[in-house]
């Protein structure tokens, strides 16, 4: 009997507490919106998994030297994944749609309005300014540059910014349609843009070159990962590399995601998540991603005030860097009012502006709160 108590006792059945059933929970509603709904698979099911795995008791998983927390050391706090990620996303991006047309640059950045309203948001909460500058970067939509941020500024709020901003990157379809009907009128929504000119292919290799010299001297602190993102699309477009681009576009992108969404996961542990803190950020980073898809919907509006050839507004709430999914709302709220207009390369202008806009943003912070 003896022998028997000691086995049982050391069981995770007997450490089980309410908060490992309500984190299990939450990964398997991560699971569901990724299976069921098709909300970002590849990240939601490693993160939900994740989540789901450590909160089981006892379990060798993230204690020093355990397998996830490897991950996590190797991979968030040496912060190899996001930079790597970012490689995999410039091969991955045509930045053709920004360089055709330079104004949707602007739009990129108005987008970035959510991550200073939802910074001083935080602050008023009672959030360090460190900790409201990585809340406030969800607002961009940009899982990566928030993890790359939060690591460097504010650890202790890791899990909850890196999953509040993919949760919001995955239910893009769902938040952004109702706040673009709202702030434009079916007139707008109708508006049609002229086809874009073709861009050369020097044009499109001498970008990722300019940009990495401007933005790299203007916030140096961005550099490992705008220095990545435009080596990957450099590869992409030279056509020279076409072995090192189909890897970074797929094997290697695949493997990081993967280490990518068990090691968010392992940041959601009962004892550190369920919290008050988690919920606010929670709360903060769907402000953070309903004014900055607002506040590029706004400019275009503005814009066309001055512009002779208007812009669909539309394709202003793709400002955000969830990157094409932003531009296919974009497409499909254009299409439901006029099923020839087709917005979706116009949309990716903006789009793609807005990984630039929330890298520059990120690096900002960086440099005011960390160097």
């Amino acid at each position: 009997m003896d022998i028997f108590a000691t086995v049982i006792a050391k069981t995770g059945f007997v450490a089980i507490t309410w908060g490992h059933v309500v984190m299990w929970a939450i990964g398997l509603f991560f699971m569901y919106l990724a299976i069921s709904k098709d909300f970002e698979p590849l990240l939601l099911v490693p993160i939900g998994f994740s989540i789901f795995l450590v909160n089981m008791p006892l379990a060798p998983l993230t204690g020093k030297g355990e397998l996830i927390q490897l991950f996590y050391h190797y991979g968030l706090e040496w912060e190899v994944i996001p930079c790597l990620i970012f490689l995999g996303v410039g091969a991955l991006t045509d930045f053709g749609p920004m360089i055709a047309n330079p104004k949707t640059l602007i739009i990129g950045a108005a987008a970035q309005l959510g991550v200073y309203i939802a910074l001083f948001g935080a602050v008023a909460l009672g959030f360090t300014v460190k900790e409201a500058a990585s809340i406030g970067i969800i607002g961009g939509a940009d899982g990566p540059t928030t993890i790359y941020i939060t690591q460097a500024l504010a650890p202790q709020i890791l899990g909850a910014t890196a999953v509040a901003a993919y949760s919001y990157m995955a239910m893009v379809p769902l938040i952004q349609p109702p706040i673009m009907r709202l702030l434009t009128t079916k007139k707008e929504r109708v508006i049609r843009m002229k086809q874009m000119r073709p861009v050369t292919k020097l044009e499109r290799m001498v970008f990722p070159l300019v940009a990495t010299v401007l933005i790299t001297l203007l916030v140096p602190a961005i550099a490992p990962l705008i220095g990545l993102l435009m080596l990957g699309n450099l590869m992409r477009e030279s056509k020279v590399v076409a072995r090192l681009t189909d890897v970074s576009q797929n094997a290697l992108l695949n493997i990081v995601t993967i280490f990518l969404g068990l090691s968010v996961g392992s940041t959601m542990q009962a004892d550190n998540f369920l919290r008050p803190a988690p919920l606010f950020i929670f709360c903060l980073g769907l402000v953070a991603f309903a004014f900055s898809s607002a506040g590029g919907i706004m400019l275009v509006k503005l814009m066309n005030l001055f512009l002779k050839e208007k812009i669909n507004p539309l394709i202003g709430s793709a400002g955000v860097s969830a990157v094409p999914m932003a531009a296919r709302v974009s497409q499909r709220i254009g299409l439901e009012y006029d099923p020839k207009n087709h917005l979706l390369m116009h949309a990716m202008g903006p789009n793609v502006a807005g990984v630039i806009g929330t890298a520059i943003a990120a690096g900002m912070f960086l440099t005011l709160l960390k160097y």
